[in-house]
């Protein structure tokens, strides 16, 4: 998601299936195992921007050419998958995530307020510590298990509970709803 050719490819391959696109989500993401700053290379920022921010840029910005009333579409939403990493820093871990998942928070409400005239909804949910293959695919297996007892809730969260907030953001019955987060982190 972080190369703008597939990018486009992608939307190509959408808009050939003909019909309208009437909601996107933006859920790639990439995080590297535990570090703190100082023993973080360039290399590991690259790729976790080039892919939580610029493929969220790139996806939105194709989204919009096809979505907007202004260029001849019907609307529709836009539901970006964020973290709530990108509220509390994750200090000592995963700060360069963080800070990417700030920008695509600031792309959220930036977004939603340039296109709410054309039709087009801009939203966003921000998990954290939720029961996904993310953490063992970094060395963090016992990530979630590690943590859940310092959440409010005492709990990971799980896909689905995720999903269905990015279903009801993407429906009509948020119809109302633009520049908004839905926070999912076990009241964290």
């Amino acid at each position: 998601m972080g190369q703008e050719e597939d990018v486009a490819r992608l939307f190509e391959t959408v808009d050939a299936q003909g019909g309208s696109l009437a909601g996107v989500v933006n859920n790639a993401g990439e995080v590297a195992p535990a570090s703190r700053l100082e023993d973080m290379d360039s290399a590991r920022w690259e790729t976790i921007l080039r892919t939580n921010v610029l493929g969220t840029l790139y996806c939105t910005r194709e989204a919009i050419r096809r979505m907007s009333r202004r260029s001849g579409g019907s609307g529709g939403a836009i539901v970006n998958v964020s973290s709530a990493a990108s509220r509390t820093g994750a200090p000592s871990e995963y700060v360069d995530y963080a800070a990417s998942k700030g920008a695509v928070d600031s792309l959220t409400i930036g977004v939603a307020r340039e296109v709410a005239e054309d039709g087009i909804r801009v939203n966003a949910v921000r998990p954290g510590f939720i029961r996904t293959g993310i953490h063992a695919e970094r060395g963090d297996s016992r990530r979630i298990e590690r943590l859940q007892d310092a959440l409010p809730m005492r709990r990971g969260g799980e896909p689905d509970e995720v999903a269905a907030a990015i279903l009801w953001l993407l429906s009509e019955e948020a119809s109302y709803v633009t520049g908004s987060f839905i926070d999912m982190a076990g009241g964290l």
